[in-house]
């Protein structure tokens, strides 16, 4: 019989938290089992499997990414909008990098997926930041993939201890929205229609 008071999302959240005190790469059935105050078998009234546990924790990771970035952007334009969307990210990457690691390299299995349909919220508020700057609809995939780029990339590096040297790390931030915001206000980019 399952613990009362213990469900999917219960054990969902407890994994996620484990992940953040851990490392992803870290969590197990057994660890979380213990945390939760279960056997390991028990565990799997809930959670089909410790890949299953991944992706729901990704999908989470993805929903509370989405929710902090477009709360954070929410009636801001242009460079305002950027910095508030690429700090939201940075944060939430730095205040949970075990849930965080667990949404690099998944693929949805379907459109319908958690994962894809958490994906898709992730970028709304990246557009909505996008919408600010003269970008061609031809460019937009491209703006969008630069954008996640640069932001995930800075915030996963800090978030793993990637900067060793002493200059500032803020400052080195602050420096990175400057060039993507003086990027995107530059003349438009054409994007090649032809890679040959």
């Amino acid at each position: 019989m399952p613990r009362a008071g213990l469900d999917s999302a219960t054990v969902v959240a407890a994994g996620a938290a484990l992940a953040d005190e851990v490392g992803f790469t870290e969590l197990t059935m057994g660890r979380l089992a213990e945390r939760v105050g279960v056997r390991a078998p028990s565990l799997y009234k809930h959670i089909a499997s410790q890949d299953d546990l991944n992706r729901r924790i990704a999908a989470l990771a993805l929903t509370e990414a989405a929710d902090a970035i477009g709360a954070a952007t929410q009636g801001r334009a242009g460079r305002d909008a950027l910095a508030a969307a690429a700090h939201a990210l940075r944060d939430f990457v730095l205040t949970h990098p075990g849930r965080y690691a667990a949404t690099i390299g998944l693929t949805p299995n379907s459109p319908d997926d958690p994962i894809a349909v958490a994906e898709k919220r992730v970028l709304v508020p990246f557009e909505a930041v996008l919408r600010g700057y003269d970008i061609a609809p031809e460019d937009m995939t491209h703006a969008l993939r630069a954008l996640r780029s640069v932001f995930h990339g800075f915030a996963t590096l800090q978030a793993t201890n990637g900067f060793q040297w002493s200059t500032d790390i803020d400052a080195s931030f602050e420096w990175l929205i400057n060039l993507v915001d003086r990027s995107l206000r530059s003349t438009p980019l054409s994007s090649p229609t032809d890679h040959r």
